[in-house]
């Protein structure tokens, strides 16, 4: 039977659609937020199915148990709603991970050491010293970079678990170490509005709260330690010759697994979680897709500055587009 044009036309149409919305999602994140009987988990709103399967540890002894904080993992697919019905669930306490004490260690040391010189820097392994500019630890700029923070913290953690410092830098720039101090530019600060810096600084708590740096730390240690002939380690069973090799690498990665910028699925993970950081504290999400047009402006599709924000992220037209669905999905498609 031959079909008019104008059906197959709808037909063709309607299918990239309908395999779109049939795609499988997974989510790897933590549970932070309740909403109507939903799990927010990576930013997104997630319903176990009727039929689903649940393997919950510790006091996650079903999908309405779980409590805020907890890693989950969610395997479903993208409903109309835009919320994920999930297939499988999995929810486990938050333990400590490899690397995870010498990493916060190593930065609390470098943090130490931005207060006692006044100034944040990046030094290489030859003692070379980069300036970014003088450490301020009060004012107004601190207050209001403060208080944003606290908004953003997400319930399972306490605001006083950040420490809060301004760099006087004319750049657009923020971060938020694996230590919890949150370091933000000047200049970012007085070129942007409250709901805008509250977007940046979602974005790089994000990055702390979900252990970016750790994991890429991880990533390359492993490197490292292979490069040394000890692939033989398990997690959690690394020998005294192991751990030795390990202090090493960290002394020469400790700072590079940070400033060297995320890889692009931890920035564009960032982006989601971020926004919905702001948006839970009722700030206007809807300026994200349009502040990264700002920042593309500035300094164009490459990295021209030290900027962790701007790091490895997607191509600014396909991260606005994708800020753009994100607000769709989960922010009333505005």
């Amino acid at each position: 039977m031959n079909l008019p044009f104008a059906l197959l036309l709808v037909v063709a149409l309607a299918a990239p659609a309908a395999a779109q919305e049939a795609k499988e999602i997974k989510l790897d994140g933590y549970a932070e937020w309740r909403d109507r009987g939903a799990l927010v988990v990576e930013g997104q709103r997630v319903r176990l199915a009727p039929a689903g399967k649940f393997k919950g540890g510790g006091e996650a002894r079903d999908f309405s148990s779980v409590p805020l904080g907890y890693e989950v993992k969610v395997k479903g697919a993208r409903q109309r709603d835009g919320s994920i019905l999930a297939r499988e669930v999995e929810a486990r306490p938050n333990g400590n991970a490899l690397f995870e004490g010498d990493l916060q260690r190593a930065f609390d040391e470098q943090e130490s050491e931005y207060r006692r010189r006044g100034r944040m820097f990046e030094q290489d392994q030859e003692g070379r010293m980069e300036s970014y500019g003088r450490l301020l630890e009060r004012g107004r700029h601190v207050e209001r970079v403060r208080r944003i923070a606290a908004r953003l913290v997400p319930p399972y953690m306490e605001p006083e678990d950040f420490r809060v410092y301004v760099v006087e830098n004319e750049e657009w720039n923020a971060m938020a170490a694996p230590n919890r101090s949150i370091y933000v530019f000047t200049g970012l600060l007085e070129d942007m509005d409250d709901d805008e810096v509250a977007i940046v600084l979602g974005h790089e708590l994000a990055h702390a709260t979900y252990e970016h740096s750790r994991k890429g730390f991880k990533k390359q240690m492993l490197i490292q330690l292979g490069a040394l002939g000890l692939l033989g380690i398990a997690e959690g069973a690394i020998d005294s010759e192991g751990w030795r090799a390990a202090a090493q690498v960290l002394t020469v990665l400790g700072a590079s697994a940070w400033s060297a910028g995320y890889g692009r699925g931890h920035e564009d993970q960032a982006d989601r979680v971020g926004l919905r950081y702001a948006w839970e504290a009722g700030y206007d999400v809807t300026k994200g897709p349009q502040l990264w047009q700002r920042f593309a402006d500035k300094y164009g599709e490459g990295n021209k500055v030290v900027n962790f924000f701007f790091s490895d992220h997607s191509q600014s037209l396909v991260r606005s587009k994708n800020l753009r669905q994100e607000l769709a999905y989960n922010y009333g498609g505005q």
